[in-house]
Protein backbone atom coordinates (compact mmCIF):
# COMPACT_ATOMS: atom_id res chain seq x y z
CA UNK A 1 0.00 0.00 0.00
CA UNK A 2 1.61 3.77 -0.66
CA UNK A 3 2.18 6.29 1.41
CA UNK A 4 0.69 9.68 0.94
CA UNK A 5 4.14 11.80 0.29
CA UNK A 6 6.01 14.22 2.82
CA UNK A 7 7.40 17.56 1.75
CA UNK A 8 11.23 17.85 2.28
CA UNK A 9 10.59 19.54 5.73
CA UNK A 10 9.11 15.68 6.80
CA UNK A 11 5.79 17.08 7.26
CA UNK A 12 2.22 15.83 5.09
CA UNK A 13 1.13 19.24 5.24
CA UNK A 14 1.47 23.08 5.89
CA UNK A 15 -1.00 25.38 7.88
CA UNK A 16 -3.90 26.27 7.55
CA UNK A 17 -5.01 22.25 7.43
CA UNK A 18 -8.57 21.37 8.06
CA UNK A 19 -9.14 17.80 9.73
CA UNK A 20 -12.94 16.72 10.55
CA UNK A 21 -14.35 13.85 12.20
CA UNK A 22 -17.50 12.19 10.98
CA UNK A 23 -20.24 10.03 12.86
CA UNK A 24 -23.40 8.77 11.31
CA UNK A 25 -26.22 7.96 13.14
CA UNK A 26 -29.74 6.40 11.71
CA UNK A 27 -32.84 7.53 13.13
CA UNK A 28 -36.14 5.41 12.99
CA UNK A 29 -39.39 7.48 14.27
CA UNK A 30 -42.16 4.38 15.42
CA UNK A 31 -45.97 5.48 15.53
CA UNK A 32 -46.07 5.89 19.48
CA UNK A 33 -43.43 8.64 19.25
CA UNK A 34 -40.47 6.39 20.47
CA UNK A 35 -37.22 6.51 18.36
CA UNK A 36 -34.51 3.98 18.05
CA UNK A 37 -30.67 5.17 17.02
CA UNK A 38 -28.50 3.25 15.65
CA UNK A 39 -24.78 3.86 14.29
CA UNK A 40 -24.21 3.85 10.29
CA UNK A 41 -20.66 2.83 10.96
CA UNK A 42 -18.35 1.59 14.34
CA UNK A 43 -16.03 4.12 14.05
CA UNK A 44 -15.89 7.44 13.09
CA UNK A 45 -14.43 8.35 9.64
CA UNK A 46 -11.86 11.23 9.09
CA UNK A 47 -11.09 14.03 6.74
CA UNK A 48 -8.40 16.10 6.09
CA UNK A 49 -7.88 18.90 3.45
CA UNK A 50 -3.99 19.19 2.63
CA UNK A 51 -3.29 22.95 0.94
CA UNK A 52 0.82 22.88 -0.01
CA UNK A 53 2.36 26.40 -0.94
CA UNK A 54 5.93 27.28 -1.96
CA UNK A 55 6.77 23.80 -3.27
CA UNK A 56 9.59 23.12 -5.16
CA UNK A 57 10.04 20.92 -8.14
CA UNK A 58 10.88 17.68 -6.71
CA UNK A 59 7.53 17.81 -3.84
CA UNK A 60 5.24 18.98 -7.03
CA UNK A 61 6.52 16.19 -9.27
CA UNK A 62 6.14 13.36 -5.99
CA UNK A 63 2.51 14.99 -5.02
CA UNK A 64 1.75 14.80 -9.09
CA UNK A 65 3.32 11.41 -9.37
CA UNK A 66 1.45 10.17 -6.24
CA UNK A 67 -1.87 11.26 -7.60
CA UNK A 68 -1.20 9.29 -11.08
CA UNK A 69 -0.33 5.96 -9.06
CA UNK A 70 -3.37 6.36 -6.89
CA UNK A 71 -5.31 7.01 -10.35
CA UNK A 72 -6.99 10.21 -8.32
CA UNK A 73 -9.57 8.56 -5.76
CA UNK A 74 -9.62 4.78 -6.74
CA UNK A 75 -6.39 4.32 -4.86
CA UNK A 76 -5.71 3.78 -1.36
CA UNK A 77 -3.05 4.66 0.65
CA UNK A 78 -1.28 5.31 4.33
CA UNK A 79 -2.03 8.66 5.37
CA UNK A 80 -0.16 10.20 8.32
CA UNK A 81 -1.92 12.92 10.81
CA UNK A 82 -0.21 16.13 11.28
CA UNK A 83 -1.98 16.38 14.68
CA UNK A 84 -1.48 12.67 16.52
CA UNK A 85 1.03 10.92 13.88
CA UNK A 86 -1.47 8.33 13.92
CA UNK A 87 -1.14 6.46 10.42
CA UNK A 88 -4.36 5.34 8.54
CA UNK A 89 -4.58 2.92 6.24
CA UNK A 90 -7.43 2.09 3.66
CA UNK A 91 -7.62 6.27 2.80
CA UNK A 92 -8.73 7.76 -0.75
CA UNK A 93 -8.85 11.07 -2.52
CA UNK A 94 -11.80 12.58 -1.94
CA UNK A 95 -11.41 15.48 -5.06
CA UNK A 96 -10.35 13.50 -8.23
CA UNK A 97 -9.72 16.52 -10.08
CA UNK A 98 -7.19 17.97 -7.53
CA UNK A 99 -5.66 20.99 -7.86
CA UNK A 100 -2.02 21.76 -8.66
CA UNK A 101 -0.54 25.20 -9.88
CA UNK A 102 2.76 26.47 -10.68
CA UNK A 103 2.74 30.28 -10.04
CA UNK A 104 6.83 30.25 -10.23
CA UNK A 105 10.19 28.32 -9.68
CA UNK A 106 10.03 27.07 -5.98
CA UNK A 107 6.46 28.33 -5.77
CA UNK A 108 4.33 25.32 -6.41
CA UNK A 109 1.12 24.94 -4.87
CA UNK A 110 -2.06 21.65 -4.52
CA UNK A 111 -4.51 20.88 -2.82
CA UNK A 112 -5.55 17.19 -1.77
CA UNK A 113 -8.49 16.34 0.18
CA UNK A 114 -7.98 12.81 1.87
CA UNK A 115 -10.73 10.77 3.29
CA UNK A 116 -10.34 7.48 5.49
CA UNK A 117 -12.82 4.97 4.19
CA UNK A 118 -14.45 2.20 6.14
Amino acid sequence: MNEFPVLKTGAVAQYPMRRAVRFLTQVFGFVDGSEQRYREFGRPLRRWTVQLAELDDEEMDSLETFFLAEQGGYGTFTFTDPWDATDYTGCSLENPEAFFDFLEIHDGRARLVVRQNR
